[in-house]
């Protein structure tokens, strides 16, 4: 009984497997997945507001004062830094800022710097943070003179004649009332408001950006006369683009000689090694060799180049004393040996301006 069954069984597997042979496999073919990529929103950084372009002045406009309105270039942009020069028609303020860990930090604030000079590694005074990360509502820090600081909302529309921008309103408090910074996603600060107690509100809105659009300064140079004596003062208009070395600028402009009865001051080889205002009030420049040998001057004339270069820079600077070395060392000719640390005094007394 049990070797029928075996066999009957073994029957209808072989049966079984004939049949199979005898049709198509049929494999299920799955439908086809459609991936939905999976989005992850990513956190605002300051570095999506810190936006400054090279060659670019950023020009505002003013309501409740004067010096409301004020134009804004950028000096230079080294790394994660930037020193901006803004101008409100009474005076010239440069400023350094920082992007680092999480801050936006301003570094340093001069006022009254009427000269171009690049600040932006020079020690920092009052470091006072304007942005700091998490930049949602309510993230706030204190500045160093103990004003309160803080992200007051976010996706504050503002409205500007460039448009509308959804921004970023960071609050301080002081005891007259309160400032309100915007800030909008790659463009920066597009609105700045000064609240005060019992008084109408002074703002400043971004209204235009002028994309290559250097600074330019007016800057008198001066020039010896050997038939009168005199120095003759010309105005020229200098172009900084970012970046530019002022040095550079300032050394074709003395070779580029006005019209007239007018002896050189620099000869067509001398280089102008360093030039910046010392912490002391003084200028100090440093020319190549070439100063001296390519001079080829009496000393009485030699006293005038040196006084054009003295006067020049001086008055440039704001300051009285110039230091000049040559290759690093004190001034010294044949008629002239200063000592170091001994300078030139500007004296305008001799001078003509040139019409």
């Amino acid at each position: 009984m049990k070797k029928l069954v075996l066999i009957t069984s073994l029957i209808l597997s072989l049966v079984l497997l004939s049949s199979c042979s005898d049709k198509k496999a049929v494999v299920p073919v799955p439908s086809e997945v459609k991936t939905v990529p999976i989005v992850t929103q990513v956190a605002p950084t300051i570095k999506d507001y810190f936006s400054f372009s090279e060659n670019s002045e950023y020009v505002y406009e003013g309501k409740g004062n004067e010096y409301a309105s004020y134009n804004v270039f950028v000096d230079y942009l080294t790394g994660n830094r930037v020193q901006l020069r803004s101008n409100n028609g009474g005076t010239e303020t440069v400023k350094v800022l920082e992007n680092k860990d999480g801050k936006l930090t301003m570094l340093l604030a001069k006022s009254e710097c009427y000269y171009r000079e690049n600040l932006t590694q020079n020690p920092s005074n009052n470091e006072e943070i304007l942005l700091k990360e998490p930049l949602i509502k309510g993230t706030t820090w204190t500045l160093y003179d103990n004003r309160k600081r803080y992200i007051s909302n976010v996706d504050v529309e503002v409205t500007t004649p460039l448009g509308k921008y959804k921004t970023l309103e960071v609050t301080t408090e002081n005891k007259e009332g309160k400032n309100l910074d915007y800030y909008a996603p790659n463009v920066g600060l597009v609105k700045t408001a000064f609240v005060i107690k019992d008084a109408d509100e002074i703002t400043s809105v971004l209204s235009k950006v002028e994309k290559e659009s250097p600074l330019t300064q007016k800057v008198k140079f001066y020039y010896p006369n050997a038939i009168d004596e005199k120095l003759y003062f010309v105005n020229k208009e200098l172009s900084f683009k970012t970046n530019d070395i002022t040095k550079i600028i300032f050394e074709k402009a003395f070779k580029d000689l006005p019209k007239g009865d007018f002896g050189k001051v620099l000869g067509p080889n001398v280089k102008i090694k360093s030039l910046y205002l010392n912490k002391d009030n003084t200028v100090y420049v440093d020319f190549t060799k070439e100063l001296v040998s390519e001079m080829n001057a009496g000393s009485g004339y030699e006293g005038m180049i040196l006084q054009c270069i003295t006067n020049t820079l001086g008055a440039y600077y704001g300051v009285d004393k110039v230091y000049i070395t040559i290759e690093g060392m004190p001034y010294s000719s044949g008629h002239i040996m200063m000592k170091k640390g001994e300078y030139f005094t500007a004296n305008y007394k001799n001078s003509v301006e040139l019409k």
